[in-house]
């Protein structure tokens, strides 16, 4: 409508311009009484007025077309269209004090994985770590037992998406609630817990069933005792799924978990049943290696698959160590309730009661068992030595130090048991094996404590038979450890009878590189060079840390490359002193782990330059990881079990059969 008006405008405007144009010219040529388009051409006048006629047009109509768009615009805003009204209505606004859906959470960190380039799955990788640039070593179980990934081919998330996601955390509005990420993290192990019980209940079972000669009465027996653990967790994980998705809601049955809990209860039947017969199954487990060929070869091809990513036999004791997890989260949601005044307090409280009986008489049953797979392990382990497994016996502590030979310092891994000290050395064999060099009963040895030498800190001394072996521990903190550990050992075996010890049978000791007599001690003159010192912090493993209910967590974490610029989301699984990285908790087995054996954890320093909130730093030399988890409490759990991890001694292996290249154990 304003378009016409305006061309009536312009219309009108054209003859008012064209008649005084025409006076203009009559006016000139009576004045001058001259031919016009010679003294003043009348094509420039028309020019001129032509021009004047376009802006004016142009003026008019753009006027117009703007206060069309506005009065458009206002229409618009007064009158919304239906279809809007209707997406409004069907999108409620939570409330703020409630976070959306823990299970759609999970769907949107799904597609958030999915929808970013995606990991390095190739079955073979056979690049070693330490060749790429700022690369962490993260472990590929030798042979690429589970692949790594490496630094320069990173499929992080960029920049912009990483923007994206944490528009779309501020808008989830997690809870700061610290019960709900106590539940969480209830939720989260069990889902890693279903998976390990999967290790025995489906791929030992079919790995197994395609054999002849297995010992089948030893694996009925395990596989009668787990399908029914299994069976009822599969439902349980379901129940806790729905509940945490219903912490959104304002009903109060959504904000407790410890009903739940009470309910289940009913497990311990069969946790009792479990805990009364896997003892037996261990000892037939290693009676049937032993004896049975085919079956020990098909049971070490099955701890080198993927799927096996620790030792078979520390899945059969994660049922044990569940109940443990259970009884340490129900602790702390009890003690941030405080009193029965909250409603969820009570039945807390009574789960944790009935948890409490159970494990009270579980432990000691949990610590033989514990000693045995380390006995078992470490006879595999040790090259030089039969008779390791002896009633009695004991594994108390292993862990590296640096022992002076007449070569100088060199790292060898100890392994201290209740009645006698064994120091080995790393093989060059592809599985992670240890020669076993010389035996001390602890009957017959002496500590003490001795001054720097050779440049080495943190030193003590030995003395057993005509032996003295002068180590150097990597700190203080781990020197006093081995000295409380030696000292507690050596008078326990003083007080026991010479019938309760059984010596070891060693196939091979080299007296002349790794012995140090006494007499020779006070001669030794090999220069240290400083390369080979213990003065960088982290630069020799730590000690292996337990296998407790401590140490064991999962869950979703951000993870970040020293020279990286994005963040990349993965399912990451802490057990056994190693994270082992997953694209989603559904995977069935890890894309590649990272021992933490050396490693420190912090948090970041101004130097690193991460602007983000819950992060922290895993740091081995110059080999630097940064994760971020979602909440204070997540990330204060990350800090804990991974820092409780490094500052104790170990009763597992790491991984299975298989080692890496580049595990952190450096002999």
């Amino acid at each position: 409508m304003y378009v016409v008006e305006a061309s009536s405008y312009l219309f009108i405007t054209s003859g008012v311009i064209g008649e005084s144009y025409q006076n203009i010219k009559l006016q000139h040529s009576e004045k001058l009484n001259t031919n016009i388009s010679f003294i003043y051409p009348e094509s420039f006048v028309f020019i001129f007025y032509l021009l004047t006629e376009i802006i004016i047009y142009s003026v008019v109509v753009n006027f117009f077309i703007l206060l069309t768009a506005t009065n458009s615009m206002q229409v618009q805003t007064a009158a919304p269209p239906a279809d809007t009204q209707k997406v409004s209505e069907e999108v409620p606004v939570p409330p703020p004090h409630a976070p959306t859906s823990p299970t759609a959470n999970v769907i949107q960190e799904q597609q958030s994985v999915s929808s970013s380039p995606t990991l390095n799955t190739s079955p073979v990788n056979t690049t070693p770590l330490s060749a790429h640039k700022e690369n962490i070593p993260l472990s590929n179980h030798v042979n690429n037992r589970v692949d790594s990934i490496p630094n320069g081919h990173d499929k992080s998330v960029s920049p912009s998406r990483v923007g994206e996601m944490e528009g779309e955390s501020r808008k989830r509005k997690y809870p700061s609630d610290k019960a709900y990420f106590i539940a969480k993290e209830i939720l989260t192990t069990e889902r890693t817990y279903k998976k390990d019980l999967e290790v025995i209940n489906l791929w030992l079972r079919e790995e197994v069933g395609k054999e002849e000669g297995m010992p089948t009465d030893i694996l009925s027996q395990l596989f009668q005792l787990i399908d029914p653990i299994y069976e009822f967790h599969s439902q349980f994980l379901k129940e806790l799924d729905t509940r945490l998705a219903q912490c959104g809601s304002n009903k109060l049955e959504s904000q407790r978990v410890g009903d739940i809990m009470l309910k289940n209860m009913s497990m311990l039947k069969m946790y009792e049943q479990y805990m009364e017969g896997h003892y037996g199954i261990l000892e037939g487990l290693e009676s049937s290696f032993r004896k049975n060929r085919r079956f020990e070869q098909v049971y070490r091809d099955f701890e080198m698959q993927k799927v096996c990513y620790l030792p078979l036999t520390s899945f059969i004791l994660k049922p044990l160590h569940r109940l443990q997890h259970y009884h340490l989260l129900l602790d702390r949601l009890v003690k941030h309730y405080g009193s029965a005044n909250h409603h969820d307090y009570r039945e807390c409280m009574t789960a944790k009661a009935k948890l409490s009986q159970v494990i009270k008489g579980m432990v000691p049953v949990l610590s033989a068992s514990e000693n045995l797979v380390k006995l078992v392990e470490l006879q595999r382990d040790l090259i030089g030595i039969d008779n390791l497994i002896q009633p009695g016996r004991e594994f108390l502590r292993e862990g590296c130090l640096q022992k002076l030979s007449r070569k100088g310092y060199q790292q060898r891994m100890f392994f201290l048991f209740n009645d006698v000290l064994l120091y080995t050395n790393r093989t060059t064999t592809p599985v992670l094996q240890f020669k076993v060099h010389g035996q001390l009963p602890l009957r017959g040895v002496m500590v003490e404590e001795t001054e720097s030498r050779m440049g080495a800190t943190n030193c003590f001394t030995i003395y057993g038979g005509n032996r003295a072996l002068m180590v150097a521990a990597n700190s203080e903190e781990e020197k006093a450890k081995w000295l409380e550990d030696l000292t507690r050992a050596i008078t326990q075996a003083k007080s026991r009878p010479d019938d309760a010890f059984h010596y070891l049978s060693l196939k091979s000791i080299s007296s002349s590189d790794e012995v140090l007599d006494r007499s020779e001690s006070s001669t030794m003159e090999d220069p240290l060079s400083p390369s080979r010192g213990l003065g960088e912090k982290g630069a020799s493993p730590q000690q292996r840390s337990n296998t407790t209910v401590h140490n064991q967590l999962s869950g979703y974490l951000l993870r970040k490359f020293k020279n990286s610029m994005g963040w990349q989301k993965l399912w990451v699984v802490f057990t056994n002193f190693c994270l082992f990285f997953y694209k989603t908790f559904q995977d069935d087995f890890p894309l590649a782990s990272l021992p933490l054996l050396g490693y420190t954890i912090t948090t970041p320093g101004e130097d690193d330059q991460i602007q983000k909130e819950f992060v922290f730093k895993l740091q081995f030399k110059n080999h630097v990881y940064f994760f971020r988890a979602e909440s204070e409490f997540t990330f204060s759990r990350w800090m804990e079990v991974i820092s409780t991890a490094t500052q104790n001694s170990a009763r597992t292996r790491l991984f299975s059969r298989k080692e890496s290249e580049n595990e952190s154990i450096r002999l």
